[in-house]
């Protein structure tokens, strides 16, 4: 297991990379696309899958909020989530946009080796 500054303890996979999953919310598909489409050109991300149906309940700005969104789901490597935290707020239209990040500790590895090798 290896300490990462930006995830804590981080096991790696039998692959040797770290991997992860980033989840954040968005108000439309457009917008999702649009978002997964331009961390993809950058190979910030290798990928990410676009949910519509979500329905958020939250607190916000002292009020109960009930929207509906769309849950999207980005794969990157470890060592690429500074870059993601860094520009997903610039793509995001919310002013505190959701941004989650899990560790992936093992998968397919064809798809992890291929994971690794677009975010690189």
């Amino acid at each position: 297991m290896v300490r990462s500054q930006l995830l804590g303890p981080v096991t790696f996979n039998a692959f040797e990379t770290a991997s992860v999953l980033a989840v954040t919310t968005v108000p439309s598909m457009d917008e999702g696309r649009r978002i997964v489409r331009a961390l993809v050109e950058r190979r910030i991300v290798a990928c990410g899958n676009v949910v519509p149906g979500a329905v958020s309940i939250f607190r916000w700005q002292g009020a109960i909020e009930e929207a509906d969104e769309v849950v999207v789901l980005l794969k990157t490597r470890a060592d690429r989530v500074r870059d993601l935290t860094d520009a997903l707020p610039a793509l995001h239209p919310y002013d505190v946009p959701e941004l989650i990040v899990v560790p992936i500790t093992g998968g397919h590895g064809p798809y992890l080796d291929w994971l690794s090798a677009e975010t690189g």
